[in-house]
């Protein structure tokens, strides 16, 4: 009966974050899917991480801040190379040098990121659970592509 509570509140906390975390964005920023899929990940990376209460409520805004400023990296690499993609062939070499500088900028920017993410991570996590969620991250990212590759060989062979 005990691990039966266990597993109850274990559940109830989850979905208390998902609840809190998805509150947080606003209405019509992102599609229906990218909301199944940051309550997917949130799901995934709390079971993993096997979270505290208290862990929890630091790490959570600490994670979402991280991911939101890496977003934002990331679409500045997509208009680089959407930039290069429409005017690739009538740049001068000196606009091709620039738009190469800027995408190690913004490789640099996400590394710096990612080392003040894990400094910060220290002050709310044990060693041992920011690994896991090394470790997790890489462990959703392969669980999705399995998923999208196993979607499309069904497509096929319908």
């Amino acid at each position: 009966m005990n691990f039966y509570k266990k597993e109850v509140m274990k559940r109830n906390v989850v979905l208390l974050i998902a609840t809190l975390l998805l509150s947080t964005i606003p209405a019509g920023a992102q599609n229906q899917n990218q909301d199944r899929l940051n309550a997917y990940k949130i799901a995934f990376l709390t079971n993993r991480l096997k979270l505290t209460p208290s862990e929890a409520e630091k790490f959570w805004p600490l994670y979402n801040e991280f991911q939101a400023k890496r977003i934002e990296i990331q679409q500045e690499r997509v208009k680089l190379n959407m930039k290069f993609n429409q005017e690739g062939t009538s740049m001068t070499d000196e606009q091709l040098t620039v738009l190469g500088d800027k995408f190690i900028e913004l490789e640099v920017a996400d590394t710096e990121l990612a080392m003040k993410f894990h400094q910060t991570l220290k002050g709310a996590l044990p060693p041992a659970k920011i690994i896991r969620l090394y470790q997790a991250e890489n462990q959703y990212r392969q669980q999705l592509l399995k998923e999208l590759q196993d979607r499309r060989e069904q497509r096929t062979n319908q």
